[in-house]
């Protein structure tokens, strides 16, 4: 739950959730759950098999957020569930594995003649081909068309039911089998930190030596010459650009409005959506968003440290538009709503789901400020409402996309650390010498190492699986509608790391 909080009041574009019109969807959603009508393949007893099988993996979520209070990140199905979970208090572990495996055992009988579920643990998938993509699914992923080529199936932007159907199927297999692999490790058992990431997130990040990281290094030490440790350097020079404290409201509102304003451009948003800001102290993130459903979010803000005024942006696309807001609200609408798939009701934060959701709303961000247009953006908009010398914001961008090619070095840090290769002084020590983190920042990841895990691989391994996802299907930057398109689309699907490859 929220910690200390100062409550933004209701943003201008949207009101608050109505407990009636949550009970209204609630009981929408169990009754939409039996009537989905099966595509022209599919028998009325394989639909009806399929839509059990999203019901008991709902119930199953919720049975395994007994024993983890962060394995739930959002529920908006019937409330009758989540009641008779809590009720029932925290199964044994190995009950909930057996039930897992039914449920694959069940997807394998739907499945088409030569396509088998994937192994529970993910243990028996192929080593990643090549240095900077993980092949570990168990079917090949789709043919992508040409670059520029529409679709295929529906009409552009638009999968077709035959493909929305098999991407059902898969989600339900992948999702299912990160599940069995959290409830081993609840159980106790340990893997890799790459094995744990294949088997949670459907992928495994490149590695990185130190000689890479310090090449860019060396690129940001030309930026920013001087005396003393680089990190020092960096954080003094920094300094200069943290929004005071009385004035971080009024530029997140500056930023929201207009990620919405131009993401409202390109996609047709659901209608009444909306969302709050808190801000929260003692968290080990610094933003969440915490979907409610009915087209609602909840997102919090962590002032336990200096917010920087390139945050503002990455805030408000990521958390907001078109980042996790939006793909929450898109696949309620499309997916719950217009198809009854009750599945996309819960999400459990370690399951593949995560790396789509966090890459698309990395790359949501570059989508919504293409090139040159956030930096124009914030030296006319943001700077002047922080209170802070637009003069300056090119300088500081040059920099900010050179730390962002460190971004790896926070993975290589949780690696070392979670296989036992770096003590946790160590892991902590790297971060501030690759990623040229503050030791409170790098403090404040290693708190999120601990919570999270393998989790680090979403933010940019997510990023690059989905710009060449996009990027390949023709939506680049010298393509900007297509762009829109591609990106809507994927955050309209079921699709998961697997079915980017």
């Amino acid at each position: 739950m929220p910690g200390p909080s100062r409550p933004l009041a209701a943003l201008p574009f949207g009101g608050a959730i109505l407990i009636a019109i949550a009970c209204a969807v609630a009981g929408a959603l169990a009754e939409a759950a039996g009537r989905t009508a099966p595509p022209p393949s599919a028998t009325p007893e394989d639909a009806t098999r399929m839509n059990s099988v999203a019901e008991s993996y709902v119930k199953l979520v919720l049975a395994v957020g007994q024993h983890d209070a962060n394995y739930v990140d959002a529920f908006y199905g019937p409330a009758a569930w989540k009641q008779a979970a809590d009720a029932a208090g925290k199964r044994p572990l190995p009950e909930l594995r057996a039930e897992a495996q039914a449920l694959l055992a069940a997807l394998a009988a739907l499945a088409p003649a030569g396509t088998a579920a994937p192994a529970l643990s993910g243990a028996a998938a192929p080593a990643p081909a090549g240095r900077h993509l993980d092949r570990s699914a168990s079917a090949a992923a789709p043919t992508k068309p040409a670059a520029g080529a529409a679709p295929a199936g529906g009409r552009d932007g638009e999968d077709s039911e035959a493909e929305l159907l098999r991407l059902r199927r898969r989600y339900l297999e992948r999702q299912l089998s990160a599940l069995a692999a959290h409830v081993e490790a609840l159980m106790g058992a340990r893997k890799s930190f790459d094995e744990e990431s294949r088997a949670l997130y459907d992928a495994v990040a490149p590695t990185y030596d130190a000689a890479h990281f310090q090449a860019i290094l060396d690129r940001v030490e030309r930026l920013v010459p001087g005396a003393g440790p680089l990190a020092t350097r960096i954080e003094a020079y920094r300094r200069r650009f943290v929004i005071p404290p009385e004035r971080v409201d009024g530029v997140f509102r500056a930023a929201i409005a207009e990620c919405r304003r131009r993401t409202a451009d390109h996609v047709a948003l659901p209608p009444g959506e909306s969302f709050e800001v808190e801000y929260v102290k003692d968290k080990p993130w610094s933003a969440y968003n915490w979907y409610q459903g009915d087209y609602h979010s909840l997102i919090q803000v962590n002032t336990d440290l200096p917010i920087y005024i390139d945050r503002a942006l990455d805030l408000a696309g990521h958390e907001g538009y078109p980042g996790h807001h939006v793909y929450n609200a898109l696949l309620e609408q499309h997916l719950v709503r217009g198809h009854g798939w009750v599945e996309l009701t819960v999400y459990p934060l370690f399951s593949p789901q995560s790396l789509i959701a966090e890459g698309t709303a990395n790359f949501g961000v570059e989508v919504v400020f293409p090139g040159a247009e956030r930096v124009a953006f914030e030296r006319r908009v943001l700077y002047p409402e922080a209170g802070l010398d637009p003069a300056r914001a090119a300088t500081y961008d040059r920099l900010q996309e050179l730390l962002r090619e460190l971004s790896y070095a926070g993975n290589e840090a949780a690696r070392g650390y979670l296989d036992g290769k770096l003590a946790r002084e160590a892991a902590q020590a790297w971060l501030v010498r690759y990623a040229l983190m503050s030791p409170e920042r790098a403090a404040q990841r290693m708190r999120f190492i601990d919570t999270y895990r393998s989790y680090v691989i979403n933010y940019n391994y997510g990023l690059d699986l989905v710009r060449r996802y996009i990027e390949a299907r023709g939506g680049t930057a010298r393509h900007p509608e297509r762009r829109w398109r591609e990106f809507a689309r994927l955050i309209s699907s079921p699709r998961l790391p697997s079915d980017l490859r």
